[in-house]
């Protein structure tokens, strides 16, 4: 496997920033399908696949969503060209015989199952991971957001409970202007063991 050069370490992790406000510029739903082509390559247990995506692209769609938003995440979304929510699906294994033909992995889950549930938790997030990192490797800025009323975002856009909610990401190129001074971030010995 091919070690990356330092210019995409940068794009990727060391010098991409979450966003807090947009420059204006349009995300075409082409730049869309090209994250999607991208991220969808990253690693699930099983290929299982549970993340599914809902980008809002209008201001009609972007208002449905205001009401679920906590304050302080509203002027970022509305103002974002596109807020993807990134959601499990919890029928998730119904799509396994496609996309693990090998082991009959459907076999292994049912409905409401805990691990049904941790399954689909645990892989959506980490698909969402890859979302980020992809959003950042078609040139996008990202914006990933807890700070929502769950409940209500699932009843405007999942009402029939098949998917769930993990968590919301504003996508555009960001105004360096407004972004926040940059964070820390832990050092190697205070999270992580060698054993």
């Amino acid at each position: 496997m091919a070690i990356i050069n330092d210019e995409a370490r940068k794009t990727l992790f060391t010098e991409a920033r979450t966003q807090n406000g947009w420059n204006g510029d349009a995300v075409p739903e082409a730049k869309l399908h090209e994250l999607y082509d991208l991220m969808k390559w990253g690693p699930t247990s099983t290929n299982c696949c549970p993340l599914r995506i809902t980008f809002l692209t209008t201001d009609a769609a972007k208002e449905r969503l205001k009401p679920a938003l906590a304050a302080g995440n509203v002027p970022k979304s509305m103002s974002a060209p596109v807020v993807a929510i990134l959601a499990r699906d919890m029928k998730f294994y119904e799509q396994l015989p496609f996309l693990s033909p090998a082991n009959n992995a459907i076999q292994w889950f049912k409905p409401d199952a805990p691990n049904t549930r941790e399954t689909a938790l645990r892989n959506a997030t980490l698909q969402g991971a890859y979302f980020i990192l992809a959003a950042r490797a078609v040139g996008l800025d990202a914006a990933p957001m807890s700070g929502f009323d769950a409940a209500k975002l699932n009843a405007e856009f999942f009402p029939d409970g098949q998917c769930e909610v993990d968590f919301i990401c504003a996508l555009g190129h960001g105004d360096p202007s407004k972004l926040y001074p940059r964070g820390p971030r832990l050092d190697f010995d205070k999270a992580c063991k060698v054993l």
